[in-house]
């Protein structure tokens, strides 16, 4: 059973499913759309599993050859999600599912990859936890996501404005994704993005000896 915390986070993205891609239309065709080419560019493997799939942004960017499985809490999110893998023909394992309690096994996936996610997860830590488990020793794990600035000025706003933004959007603007990540994770790069704020991360499992 759920928490209130997840519940909370659940029902509002169910909420603002319908609106959601009309939402980040704007900054998706000039700056998000871009980025997720990068990220996908960085996977590894043929065993692919995409967590906080949302309403399918990620689609096109999908390698051709992998077998990828993609999940996600809400459950009208993932409505969208699959009206688009069907619209376009896309073979993808679509599953109702919370990245705080994956339901793999562990060491399942070569590259875990994830967009804007940690930033909505209510136990960040907890869902990086998970993402390393289910990922097998040596594999990778990619993320683009926006963090907390490192500018104490900059970094006092995100944190003043975070309830309101968290209560009507849904993300949290001031998480420390890099040093969660870097908690049981290897970092192997950190690309700044945009403004110091939107990061590209990589990190990898360390092998099991």
């Amino acid at each position: 059973m759920e928490n209130k915390d997840t519940e909370t986070a659940r029902r509002r993205y169910d909420r603002i499913a319908f609106i959601y891609d009309f939402m980040e239309g704007l900054i998706e065709g000039t700056r998000y759309s871009e980025w997720r080419k990068i990220l996908w560019s960085k996977v590894e493997g043929s065993r692919i599993l995409e967590v906080g799939v949302g309403t399918g942004k990620n689609f096109p960017f999908y390698p051709k050859a992998a077998e990828v499985t993609a999940i996600d809490f809400s459950e009208k999110m993932l409505g969208r999600a699959r009206a688009k893998a069907d619209k376009q023909g896309l073979k993808v394992k679509l599953l109702k599912m919370d990245v705080q309690n994956l339901e793999f096994e562990d060491n399942s996936f070569d590259t875990v990859v994830g967009s804007f996610v940690f930033c909505s997860v209510p136990d960040p830590v907890r869902g990086l936890k998970e993402v390393e488990r289910v990922c097998k020793p040596g594999g990778k794990v990619v993320l683009l996501e926006h963090v907390l600035s490192t500018n104490h000025v900059v970094a006092w706003m995100m944190n003043t404005v975070n309830p309101v933004v968290t209560r009507f959007m849904g993300p949290n603007i001031n998480r420390r994704t890099v040093e969660n990540v870097a908690r049981g994770l290897k970092l192997e790069q950190v690309t700044d993005l945009a403004a110091g704020i939107f990061k590209l991360i990589e990190a990898r499992k360390l092998p099991s000896f």
